[in-house]
């Protein structure tokens, strides 16, 4: 078997396809989690409930810088996962060189604004005085390592694209491995603070995504962009901006409605800042498999859509949905029972209060994360096909039902309403996505049909 076709997703049975994928990306993302998570841990059991809030006070703009940083990478890969599909491997490398190109840019960008505007950002988000200083140092040492993080990404992006999920999955546990030893040295033994759980997530996901370019070039040469290929071209920008770009702004919509439920959440003080942190920690863990799942369904759609085989892609799409479905009942029944427990990771069981808030969250959420499993395997199915700015208005609709409840119910009900912007805001955009991706599977299948 040649080198191009490892990870080709264009025969077999298209679920265990998608699993077999989606496997060591779960396994990645559990790790960055984990990673995520011990920061978390180490902070609150170390330095208080106050540091563990310092941190978790700017959860949702990391979500809105980062998770731009992952949509533009991801985007960038379809063109990629189209043409290898298609076999049309010339084409592919002058998108993976125009992606290098255009990620250099945005990742300078984001850089410099990001760390200008850190200050304001924080107060906008009103957070507490008491938590403020803690919070800046997290955040502005985060927003530095933003060049980072895409580096990690768009190798990551474009390996899921030719079917290797598990290069990336192997420097992200490399990059979990390395980031807790340096957790435990920066913050228990440099006595660094809040600063040290930042300075260690960067170091480790640098060292992790320049390992990762390396082992890229050697293990899949056919990706190797040759001096031919290294011309700009318009038209090859345009693409993948028009891929890019609207997934990467999906994901930030999305963190604004989620910027905004943290604002005011923020302004119940300091016990609920906590608290929300706690719980975030945990629903982005039990997330994981949703996102593995919606991508390794992404990859099937976009190989199978550049090898024109339609009925494979509506196959792989539906069982992806059921798959998602069964996952998300039996995580919602383990965050009813077992939310409150889980949250004594983070903090010693004396802080009742806090603990009290985050198994309120977790349950709340519990009960409707099946909604999840349709949400993101239609989103991403919904981009993958090439229809990438439909899918970013289910961001909007997320964006708007969290806006409006933080706004109208929060002053009302408190840290109540606060559990169930996130329900809404599923509810809604998933309605808008299924009847979205039915649409664009009638219009592809027309126009294979015309062909």
């Amino acid at each position: 078997m040649s080198k191009t076709s490892i990870g080709r997703m264009t025969e077999g049975k298209p679920l265990t396809l998608i699993l077999r994928f989606a496997f060591p990306l779960l396994l990645g993302n559990l790790f960055q989690q984990t990673y995520n998570m011990v920061d978390a841990a180490i902070v609150g059991q170390t330095l208080g409930a106050d540091a563990l809030g310092s941190v978790g006070a700017s959860t949702s703009v990391q979500f809105l810088v980062i998770g731009f940083c992952i949509g533009i990478c991801a985007g960038f890969s379809i063109p990629v996962a189209q043409t290898f599909g298609a076999k049309k491997y010339e084409n592919l490398r002058k998108y993976i060189y125009h992606a290098i190109l255009l990620t250099v840019l945005f990742g300078a960008i984001l850089t410099v604004g990001c760390a200008l505007l850190c200050g304001t950002i924080l107060h906008v988000l009103r957070t507490p005085a008491e938590l403020y200083s803690d919070a800046y140092i997290y955040l502005f040492i985060i927003f530095l390592g933003i060049p980072f993080n895409l580096t990690y990404n768009l190798c990551s992006s474009i390996l899921r694209a030719v079917g290797d999920g598990r290069t990336p999955f192997l420097f992200l546990a490399f990059s979990a491995t390395l980031n807790i030893a340096l957790d435990f040295l920066c913050i228990m033994g440099f006595h660094w603070g809040t600063a040290g759980a930042a300075i260690a997530t960067v170091f480790s996901q640098a060292l992790s995504g320049f390992l990762c370019i390396i082992f890229m070039r050697k293990r899949h040469p056919f990706l190797n962009v040759t001096e031919k290929e290294k011309h700009w071209d318009g038209h090859f920008a345009k693409i993948l901006c028009v891929m890019g770009l609207p997934m990467g702004l999906q994901y930030s919509i999305t963190a604004i409605g989620s910027m905004v439920m943290q604002s005011a959440n923020n302004s119940l003080g300091a016990i609920y800042v906590s608290g929300y942190a706690a719980g975030m920690k945990i629903k982005q863990l039990a997330m994981c498999p949703f996102d593995a799942l919606a991508t390794g369904v992404s990859t099937f759609v976009g190989q199978n859509y550049g090898a024109n085989q339609i009925d494979r892609v509506r196959k792989g799409v539906r069982q992806g949905i059921w798959a998602g479905i069964i996952y998300g009942v039996a995580i919602g029944v383990v965050l009813i029972f077992f939310g409150r427990p889980m949250s004594l990771l983070f903090v010693n069981a004396e802080y009742t209060q806090m603990l009290d808030a985050s198994g309120q969250y977790l349950r709340a959420l519990g009960f409707f994360y099946w909604v999840l499993g349709i949400l993101n395997v239609c989103r991403m199915s919904v981009q993958a096909l090439g229809f990438s700015i439909r899918a970013v208005f289910s961001g909007v609709l997320e964006m708007i039902a969290r806006t409006v409840v933080s706004f109208a119910l929060v002053p009302y009900f408190a840290f109540n309403a606060i559990c169930i912007a996130d329900q809404c805001a599923w509810i809604s955009a998933a309605i808008y996505i299924s009847i979205t991706l039915r649409w664009c599977l009638k219009k592809i299948e027309t126009r294979h049909a015309a062909v």
